[in-house]
């Protein structure tokens, strides 16, 4: 005895949209993601990055955003300085849409300037960005000259617990300690 059974695939049917379960449209609508050609800035470009709405503000969590291969230019010599980046943040109302991020973390490529400064910059746009409850981040760069060089910038909002968390981690940081 066979039964029929109906499959219905939940990807393709009418009545369902797979995105818009996980993500209201009106949080996308104004996002650049899947553009069909992707432009590269090539000068330092803090206006690529984008936010989206954080559906829950109310309760803290860490975000990690890792590229290994940040790049940027010596302002004195011109040459490459690569580094290992490490953006750990909590979010408040808004979170960095990572493909933006991507985007402007490539805009130092022809950027001129010195290591600490590409750091303490990222953090200030992103700050800018998010107005996040916290946000840290450290750059690991590869020797040049014999010397790494790892640079920490950190932000905190007013809150007390976050203040406290920015002491913390800035009293107990060292190279590695805070980075994958």
């Amino acid at each position: 005895m066979s039964r029929s059974v109906s499959k219905t695939n939940p990807t393709t049917s009418p009545k369902t949209n797979s995105r818009r379960q996980g993500r209201p449209e009106k949080d996308l609508k104004n996002l650049q993601l899947g553009q069909s050609i992707t432009n590269y800035p090539t000068t330092y470009s803090p206006f690529v990055l984008e936010s989206f709405p954080n559906r829950h503000p109310e309760s803290p969590a860490w975000t990690t955003l890792i590229c290994p291969e940040f790049t940027s230019l010596c302002p004195k010599t011109g040459q490459p300085d690569f580094a290992h980046l490490t953006i750990n943040y909590i979010a408040d109302r808004k979170m960095v849409e990572s493909k933006s991020l991507k985007l402007y973390l490539f805009s130092f490529r022809n950027h001129g300037d010195f290591h600490e400064d590409c750091i303490q910059t990222i953090c200030n746009d992103l700050v800018k960005l998010m107005s996040p409850k916290y946000i840290e981040v450290i750059g690991e760069f590869t020797p040049r000259g014999g010397i790494s060089i790892y640079p920490f910038a950190s932000y905190s909002c007013d809150a007390s617990e976050y203040q406290n968390l920015k002491k913390q981690r800035f009293l107990h940081y060292a190279p590695h300690a805070y980075t994958a």
